[in-house]
């Protein structure tokens, strides 16, 4: 296997065993019938195990001969490996093992903090700031009226220069004024509201859902249209129970995924497992 920039070959690694499966007469065993695509696909997951990030794949002939398969099988498999954030394709190149994905835990924390926890360089492109009118939806988060002024801020997220996400907070323009002009002397928004305004944020709920790229996001996080992507709403509040924000961002769902640390209740319920 080959760390010098050349494709790694498979030659040599027998594609894995078939599994059988008992059969209902006795327990005689019999052999499963496996398309050959996963195979091909369990088979490039194994390598891409014990290979380093940035080793190129076998090409498509190379895997179809030896997997005496079409080139268009090949292709399914390794879209599925890489939509799974194991490959990643670059146009004009090939397709290469990807990166570890980036963990971030589900936590009240900034991009920033989350991001230097885990040894990244985290910045920041201003794609949009202005103000939109309030919704009765987003007046209902923010406790604002409706029709009234809320900052809209839109951000394109890097790790190490790679993007990430693409972030949306809304906040209302009553409750912080000058904050458009205020966030140019701060490294970060949450940064800006504790040294200008006082407030810190103390609790949140996260729901995260999945969506699909559309062709905006996908040029801006460099993916291909349609990829799997991880959609965060945030609502945060503050100590005294207010809003302070409503966040969503969009993350791309082959380098990114979240951990959260569960636990069961002590609330003197029954300790059962079912």
């Amino acid at each position: 296997m080959s760390t010098d920039g050349t494709p790694a070959t498979s030659t040599g690694a027998a594609a894995p065993a078939e599994p059988r499966t008992v059969g209902g007469n006795g327990g005689a065993p019999g052999s499963a019938r496996v398309p050959k695509y996963y195979r091909l696909k369990r088979h490039l997951l194994e390598m891409t195990q014990t290979l380093p990030p940035g080793t190129p794949v076998p090409p498509e002939r190379t895997l179809a001969s030896e997997f005496d398969t079409s080139r268009t099988t090949v292709r399914q498999a390794l879209q599925e490996l890489v939509v799974e954030g194991r490959l990643e394709r670059i146009q004009g190149k090939g397709t290469f093992v990807a990166k570890p994905k980036v963990s971030q835990a589900l936590q009240l924390t900034s991009y920033t903090e989350d991001m230097r926890a885990q040894g990244l360089e985290p910045t920041s492109q201003l794609l949009d700031i202005g103000y939109v009118t309030a919704d009765d939806r987003l007046a209902e988060l923010l406790d604002i009226d409706t029709g009234a002024r809320v900052l809209r801020i839109e951000r394109l997220r890097l790790a190490s220069g790679e993007p990430m996400a693409i972030e949306t907070t809304h906040l209302s323009h009553r409750r912080f004024p000058a904050l458009r002009r205020n966030l140019v002397r701060h490294a970060s928004l949450y940064t800006a509201l504790a040294v200008d305004y006082g407030v810190h944020l103390a609790e949140a709920e996260e729901t995260i859902e999945t969506s699909l790229a559309t062709p905006r996001e996908a040029g801006l996080l460099g993916t291909d249209v349609g990829l799997p992507m991880l959609m965060l709403s945030r609502h945060s509040r503050d100590a005294a129970g207010e809003p302070v924000e409503w966040v969503r961002s969009v993350y791309r769902g082959d380098r990114y995924k979240f951990v959260a640390n569960l636990r069961r209740p002590t609330d003197g319920g029954t300790d059962e497992v079912r």
